[in-house]
């Protein structure tokens, strides 16, 4: 009575990976274990594995325990389905050995566990690819990250330099023109000195 009063009546819970990814040919683990106030009573407790190509179709089941562990080898799967979990940890897993292309879909992992009033149940999609998506490389990101900031360093420098050598050439123009004109400037006052000195001779002088 007091175990029952201190474990609600939705006291299960059943864990599994919603979504698996497999490569085809390998060997895959599907892993599914439940958590209960109550321990595994061998007895009674209850597992059921099945398997359904797609949310429409008939479920199928695959494997069973009832007193023992007991794989029905189905034509789908064959001796390929086996148990790999652990009664005693609470761990219902599978494997499917040597993934094939039809064994994409969809499994569901039953559990009864009495005194637990409930039925826990977990639902896997399970896919199956002929070539896994490569990784993703966090150094692949750093060096495009590097590479594109170096491109930008060059950049800007180098607008510095062009900007550098045009203040540098607009300078130099500067100073030449400063230099004619004051060239100018000296060659006019001379002119001037010299036709003022013709103004100033006598005609005697001449």
């Amino acid at each position: 009575m007091v175990m029952f009063l201190a474990c609600p009546v939705t006291s299960m819970d059943v864990l599994v990976q919603l979504q698996i990814n497999a490569l085809n040919g390998t060997d895959v683990r599907i892993p599914c274990a439940f958590t209960s106030c109550y321990k595994l009573d061998p007895k009674q407790f209850a597992m059921n594995w099945t398997y359904q190509e797609t949310s429409n179709s008939t479920e199928e089941m695959f494997m069973t325990y009832k007193n023992r562990i007991t794989p029905l080898k189905p034509s789908r799967f064959g001796e390929r389905a086996i148990f790999s979990g652990n009664l005693d940890k609470n761990d219902l897993s599978i494997t499917i050995l040597d993934v094939q292309l039809t064994d994409d879909g969809i499994y569901h992992c039953y559990v009864r566990n009495p005194p637990d009033r409930i039925q826990g149940h977990g639902t896997i999609q399970f896919n199956v690819l002929t070539e896994l998506p490569p990784p993703r490389d966090s150094t692949i990101a750093v060096a495009i990250g590097a590479s594109v900031g170096g491109i930008l360093a060059l950049l800007i420098l180098s607008m510095v330099v062009v900007k550098c050598i045009r203040r540098h050439k607009n300078q130099e123009l500067i100073s030449d023109e400063q230099k004619m004109e004051e060239e100018g400037k000296v060659d006019g006052e001379g002119g001037t000195e010299e036709a003022t000195k013709n103004l100033c001779l006598l005609p005697e002088d001449v």
